[in-house]
């Protein structure tokens, strides 16, 4: 059963998300491209993106149509793009990715390839794109860093910066083997894309496209294309520090082992292995003393890893609950050990342990009369009891917390999806995929096949 078996046609009209105008086409079920453009105010270039396509279609012989996803434009826009034959479709929420959302809507064709309408992508070269999915590929990702920049064509801060570190980023949070990341002309099978219930408005979008298919394990191939200067005498509607960090953001949102579990675990490791070094006393190497002032920052290392390692398992879990990311047996099983009764008992017997501490400490203290007393020869043992008594209340409130999100409780309030499929709400209406199984708490997935 495909995807498109499996879920129910959308009514835009009824979802209010977009009106369509223009001209219609007659038999919608041949259609095998859609090319969408979004649009605000690009009455310079339109034109001419929306003839490239087509007469690129026409030479590969695909049936198939342009879409101009109109996001209020005030300049003639519409017009330009239904007399170069395109079908205009308005979208009245603002924003890069809610253009494109409505434009998928509102595609007739069994694929979908997006692009800028400022001239700058290679519309008049469609075939590596049809070609990877008609081979089976989901998700087509153009490269421009292959396929050439031609000068001036794209900043030199986005060149050399911006789009290879996100680009570093995108691969190595979500282990997909994407060379640019953030290429605005990109093919895709539509239901497959529709299926993963799309949320960003903004240019973020890019960045959604991708890490969603990833964590669905949708089939990611890449092609070469090119990148020409702007055709625009304006600025381009793209902020470079603004977008670029809404970009960040977005992967790291969507990865809660890069944001919060591996630098939690750092934290850890680092801070248990000083204090286990420096109980006992002062540790020279090199040359160089580390002591008691060494051991407190160990200490807060220990806390501080407390703290964010039980925020991943809270994030992660939330977010499988919110239908952000893909559901984790692995985690769900895990937690089903680590239940709250448990957090609590080994929380109780931390704080336990570290009061226990600060008792021998303040029997120490009274041993010589409540004098006063040299911190760097006393503090070891208060410090320790300080991690045991904050860390066992942190495991605690972390396992309460974890429970709020019934992950793994049969008694959830909220019942999880039905095992294999995932709930999606667009509009009025209620979609079913199929659930992913990610490996671990990080969200990377695999499709459940």
């Amino acid at each position: 059963m495909t995807l498109s078996d499996r879920r129910p046609e959308i009514d835009p009209q009824a979802a209010g998300a977009y009106r369509i105008e223009g001209n219609r086409v007659a038999d919608p079920e041949q259609l095998e491209l859609t090319v969408v453009l979004p649009c605000l105010n690009e009455a310079e270039t339109l034109e001419v993106c929306v003839r490239k396509a087509r007469r690129s279609m026409q030479q590969l012989g695909i049936r198939g149509e342009v879409v101009v996803a109109d996001n209020g434009s005030t300049d003639g826009s519409q017009a330009i793009a239904e007399a170069a034959g395109a079908r205009v479709v308005a979208v009245p929420r603002r924003g890069y990715g809610a253009a494109i959302r409505g434009g998928i809507e509102a595609a007739r064709g069994r694929y979908v390839l997006m692009a800028d309408a400022d001239d700058s992508y290679a519309l008049d070269d469609l075939e590596p794109f049809i070609r990877e999915l008609r081979a089976g590929a989901q998700l087509v990702m153009g490269n421009r860093f292959r396929g050439g920049i031609a000068p001036g064509a794209m900043p030199f801060l986005h060149r050399y910066l911006g789009n290879p570190v996100l680009s570093w980023a995108g691969r190595h949070f979500f282990r997909v083997p994407i060379g640019d990341f953030h290429c605005g002309m990109r093919a895709f099978d539509r239901e497959a894309i529709r299926a993963l219930g799309m949320q960003t408005d903004g240019m973020e979008f890019a960045s959604e496209t991708v890490v969603r298919s990833a964590l669905a394990g949708l089939r990611i191939t890449e092609v070469p294309t090119t990148l020409r200067p702007d055709g625009r005498s304006r600025a381009p509607h793209l902020r470079t520090w603004v977008d670029g960090w809404r970009h960040l953001r977005f992967l790291l949102a969507f990865s809660p082992r890069w944001l919060f579990l591996y630098p939690a675990v750092t934290m850890l490791v680092g801070g248990l292995l000083g204090l286990a070094l420096l109980s006992a006393g002062t540790v020279v190497v090199g040359g160089v003393a580390f002591g008691i002032h060494t051991m407190l920052a160990c200490a807060t290392l220990v806390v501080l890893g407390l703290q964010v390692g039980g925020l991943a398992l809270v994030s992660r879990a939330y977010a499988w609950r919110l239908g952000l990311l893909p559901r984790s047996p692995r985690l769900e099983k895990w937690l089903e050990r680590v239940t709250l009764e448990r957090g609590l008992v080994l929380g109780f017997v931390s704080v336990l342990l570290g009061i226990a501490a600060f008792v021998v400490a303040l029997a120490t203290w009274g041993s010589q009369g409540f004098g006063q007393l040299d911190p760097v020869q006393t503090m070891r043992l208060p410090i320790i009891g300080m991690v045991l008594v904050v860390g066992g209340t942190q495991i605690a409130v972390s396992a309460f917390a974890v429970s709020l999100t019934g992950v793994g409780q049969a008694s959830s309030d909220v019942a999880p999806p039905a095992p294999g499929r995932t709930v999606v709400m667009e509009g009025n209406t209620v979609a079913t995929t199929e659930a992913f199984a990610a490996d671990d708490v990080t969200g990377r997935a695999t499709a459940a096949r």
